[in-house]
Order: C-alpha cells, then structure tokens, then sequence
C-alpha cells in the first residue's frame, strides 16, 4: 500500500498528540466471558485518507473497517484470513466490502464511492442508507483448507446487529458488539473505536454475580447461572460511554475495561496493534499482468502509454511501463 499522508495539518497535529491505537483481549467473570476493546482514532483517519471519503462514506466504511478489526479476536484463532461483504443492491450506500488477517491488518471499500443524500443528515443512524433485501456474507480462510469456510445472515442494515446475528447462528455464541467514530464540526474523525463481549461455552469455572444487597445468587454452572451473568453483563454493557468520545478525549482501553466492568474481574490477556493496511504493491500487479495471455499483453504494449492500475482496497495507484510486460 502507499500510505497516504494526512492533509489537514491541524488534524495531523492533533493525531500526534492523540495516543497511539491499541486492541486488548481480555477475560473476565472467571472466563466464561472474552472480548476485546479497539482504540482506532489513527485507523479510521488512515482509512478515510486512503479513500478521501467525505463525512457519510467514511462513517459507513468506518464502522465496517472497525467491526472487521475485532473480527480478528472474535473470529481467528491461528492464522486466519477473512473476507466480509455486505451487500445491499437496492440501498443507497449499497455495502462494502472488507478483509481483516489475523497478522493485524484490515483494508476495504465501499461498493459505490459515493452516496447520494436528498436532504442533509439528521441522525448518526446509517440503517437507512444501508436497509434493504440484503445479504452479509463471511469467508474464513485457513491454512491447508482446500475451500474457504463460508456463512451468510440477511442484513437489517445495521451492521453490529447484522454481525450480532451471525455470531449466533454460524457461532452459537450470545454476542454484543459496537463501533463508534466521533467526529468534530468541521467533520474530522477525533475518536473511534469498538468493544465486543462474547459468553463463552462452560469451561467448568463458576459465575457466582455481582453481589447485589438482598440478592440470592446461584453459584452452579447451569442455565439459570447462565441467565444472572447474562443479566449482569448486559446491564454493564448498556453503561459502556460512547467510545468515539471516549478514546477523542486522550483515554485508553485498559480504562475503560476498569471503569465498565470492574464487577466481573477482568483480566488482560494481551495487547496488539491493528492497523489500516493493504499487502497490495506494484510488484504484485506486475506479477499479475504477466500472467495474462501474451495476446493481452502485446495489446497493452501497442500504446507505448503507461498503465495505471488501482487498487480498490486502498486506492493505492501504481504506474508501470508496458516494457515491463
């Protein structure tokens, strides 16, 4: 990919300033719940560089780019690539399409590169500009899998829900997941991040609760357990401030961990950096090129005119002489 710079000198000054992004795994209520907590601020602004999406686009890939960030601690185990697209024909936006790898890097695009407004915005919900019949479709790709593993839900045009929604039927693992940008009034990107907190199946620890004055709380691992550490976490997570803001105000995750669920003893397992990157390069479109048939190829080379090819992941735009060919 070919980085590119961020233009807006006082945005660029602020980001410098801005601590450096981060994911934390971590456990928590004796194992039976896992999750990861996302500061992207500098993902999202290298996102909407590459693309120079305008406030919409970049709110809508936005989401999508840090939702397919924490696909990678929900999803991969080992060495592990996923392909996500959201398709939507008959939606404005009409979806994206995103990869996440498991070595901590994410890129994608929209399916159209700008969306049509009638009127100006008046919400943040961007259900409407993504609602629809549509599909979302996952590929996991493993190591040694002769096919990619492949799952698809219908979209409701909200893309946590939608994900929400895949974890339970392709997982069976009760899911809650949010993104959240916060931008400034000029329209720039100052916070970003997203959470995401699955119930893991019984490993053999005991949920005994958040102690509450009165309550009379079971300490066996069977459904009723299952249902009070459902009931306590989810209220925690209705809790949880707005990310955007959160990280926009110079604040980090293992804060928020602390803040929002000091009830249920998390524990950090560990913390990585994921990053708004793409492996494409000009050598690999040459390597491409050169396997057309020489037909193509002699074709090319008639104009004598370089070529200019593009990567749609990353707008990355790579010159090369047909000489090359």
């Amino acid at each position: 990919m070919i980085k590119a710079d961020i233009k807006d000198a006082e945005l660029a000054e602020y980001l410098r300033e801005l601590p450096a992004d981060d994911m934390v795994h971590f456990t928590m209520a004796e194992g039976r719940i896992r999750g990861a907590i996302f500061h992207g601020t500098h993902f999202a602004n290298q996102m909407r560089a590459q693309h120079t999406t305008g406030i919409l686009e970049s709110y809508i890939l936005g989401q999508a780019c840090l939702s397919a960030a924490l696909l990678i601690p929900a999803l991969m185990k080992g060495r592990e690539h996923i392909t996500w697209r959201y398709e939507v024909e008959n939606a404005p936006a009409k979806g994206f399409s995103v990869e996440a790898d498991s070595s901590g890097w994410v890129r994608g695009c929209l399916l159209v590169p700008s969306i049509s407004l009638d009127h100006p915005l008046e919400s943040w919900d961007m259900a409407p500009f993504l609602s629809g019949e549509g599909t979302m479709t996952i590929q996991t790709v493993r190591p040694g899998d002769k096919y990619p593993q492949t799952s698809s839900v219908e979209t409701t045009g909200n893309i946590a829900d939608d994900l929400v929604a895949y974890f339970d039927r392709s997982e069976q693992l009760r899911t809650a997941l949010t993104t959240s940008i916060q931008m400034d009034r000029q329209g720039r990107i100052i916070g970003a991040g997203g959470i995401f907190i699955q119930l893991m199946p019984e490993t053999g620890g005991q949920y005994h609760g958040v102690q509450k004055p009165g309550s009379q709380l079971s300490s066996s691992p069977d459904a009723a357990a299952d249902a009070l550490l459902l009931e306590d976490v989810e209220a925690a997570y209705r809790k949880v401030p707005s990310l955007g803001t959160w990280f926009s105000r110079g604040r980090d995750c293992e804060s928020l961990l602390k803040e929002a669920f000091s009830a249920f003893s998390p524990v950090v397992a560990l913390h990585r950096s994921v990053v708004f990157d793409c492996p494409c390069s000009r050598e690999l479109f040459l390597r491409h090129l050169r396997t057309l048939p020489p037909a193509d190829r002699e074709e090319m080379k008639k104009s004598g005119e370089p070529l200019e090819l593009s990567c749609q992941n990353c707008s990355s735009v790579y010159h090369i002489d047909v000489s090359e060919l």
